[in-house]
């Protein structure tokens, strides 16, 4: 006899004053389907046809079990379902610490349709309309955790610093997988294929990898879609350094006599003196102004970025940033990237596409010849921040580099040294390195893109 995994067994639990809960197995089932997909792409029969039984008692459409089913379509078809998926899981306690049993075999077969979607990937070949469909339940799952849209897989938010536990690293390590499994060459030689493609770190990643290897209509589709993703990422840093560089007010010079810099509040109470009671009339002898001119510092801004094969997203970052720092007044930006060769890039710092263009990420990195390309650059270091992102891994050549920055430090240039840049956070630094900075005063900046943004405010005003 089968037993019917849809309804509660009669094992040794002792039901509660109320009657046996009638949700819990439901809700194991979906569970264990979900475990089992997760690690076995291979169905289990009984476990579907328990779980069908569980999503049509509750009232949830059967499209949520299938894996070739995006999110997207799930809620097309279903618009209601859209408010459920958001702050999924991280559902509200209940005020009297009660459990409602229903809701939560419903939220087990939504979390199981956005988490299987975004984890059980297989290994077989993947299709720009796969990567695409991904992609999208990549958003759905960022919303079921109440992360900003792309707080977990950087891009548009860049910089968010909401990583949800970790896991940005993680879906960048499946998209890069996803990307790698792609056949990127053909997508990008048919132009309806490309327009599929949603730009993210790890496409861009491959396509500057690979763009030596692209001609024609591919490479100009390779082009457009990094334009796409700088253009991205540009907008959501250029806000963040706005709002992060505009000075203190500068008192020294008196404010302008106009009347949209009239500030009324402060010339009514001065003037209160002079009020008339009999008149009901106030009197004013003097205009008060606000200071609107704002206080800035001319200063050199040194951008060195190791652009080896382990440091691409900081690069990127890194170099729109650069760009986004050079549209400041009175901020003169230079901008050196290096493997075990640099290349000056400033003649090109304004537009960062152009920069990524002529970048060749990959190889080994020699630290002390980007400084020796670095120090001649310092014309007052006392006025020069130095920005130097790499993970510092220079094996035989440490020493001098560490010399190298010693002395620039020590003749009042602001060094900042960066384990890398990037929306997750996530770095990795050389021990010997990171001790030393932080001996010398100078510790490593976390690894997120606002951190730095707000080192550089205080620096630069």
């Amino acid at each position: 006899m089968t037993e019917d995994l849809t309804r509660p067994s009669p094992g040794p639990e002792v039901p509660s004053p109320a009657g046996p809960d009638p949700y819990e197995n439901r809700r194991q089932v979906l569970y264990w389907r979900l475990l089992a997909r997760l690690f076995d792409g291979e169905e289990q029969p009984a476990l579907e046809s328990a779980s069908l039984g569980v999503v049509e008692d509750v009232g949830l459409p059967s499209a949520l079990l299938d894996p070739g089913t995006s999110v997207d379509s799930v809620v097309q078809r279903h618009p209601e379902l859209a408010a459920e998926f958001d702050g999924l899981m991280t559902p509200d306690d209940d005020a009297d610490g009660s459990r409602d049993r229903a809701a939560e075999v419903r939220r087990a077969a939504l979390v199981s349709k956005v988490l299987l979607n975004v984890f059980a990937t297989g290994s077989s070949a993947v299709t720009a309309e796969q990567l695409a469909r991904w992609q999208s339940d990549a958003g759905w799952l960022e919303r079921a955790l109440g992360c900003p849209p792309g707080g977990l897989l950087g891009g548009r938010a860049a910089g968010a610093g909401l990583d949800a536990g970790g896991l940005g690293p993680e879906l960048a390590a499946i998209e890069g997988d996803l990307v790698g499994r792609m056949r990127l060459r053909e997508v990008l030689a048919d132009p309806a294929l490309a327009a599929r493609l949603t730009p993210s770190m790890s496409l861009i990643e491959q396509l500057l990898r690979d763009k030596g290897n692209l001609s024609g209509v591919a490479l100009a589709n390779a082009k457009s879609l990094i334009r796409r993703y700088v253009d991205e990422v540009a907008e959501v840093l250029r806000t963040q350094v706005e709002k992060a560089t505009v000075g203190e007010l500068d008192r020294s010079v008196p404010p302008k006599r106009v009347f949209r810099n009239l500030d009324l509040d402060r010339t009514i109470w001065k003037n209160l003196t002079n009020w008339s009671p009999e008149e009901e009339r106030l009197y004013v002898d003097r205009l008060y102004y606000r200071h609107t001119v704002r206080r800035t510092t001319p200063q050199r801004l040194i951008v060195v970025v190791d652009q080896s094969g382990s440091m691409v997203d900081s690069m990127v970052n890194c170099t729109i940033l650069a760009s986004i720092f050079a549209g400041l007044p009175k901020v003169d930006v230079h901008l050196i990237a290096y493997d075990t060769r640099s290349i000056d890039l400033t003649p090109w710092v304004h537009d960062p596409f152009d920069v990524l263009l002529r970048t060749n990420l990959g190889g080994g990195n020699d630290g002390p010849v980007a400084m020796a390309m670095a120090r001649p650059k310092i014309a007052e270091p006392k006025n020069t921040v130095m920005v130097w992102i790499s993970d510092f891994y220079e094996f035989d050549r440490s020493q001098p580099l560490f010399e190298g920055i010693e002395a620039v430090h020590r003749s009042g240039v602001k060094f900042i040294p960066v384990g890398s840049v990037t929306s997750s956070g996530r770095q990795e630094v050389n021990p010997w390195f990171r001790e030393r900075f932080k001996a010398l005063g100078t510790p490593v900046v976390s690894g997120h893109m606002n951190k730095l943004v707000h080192e550089l405010k205080s620096l630069l005003t």
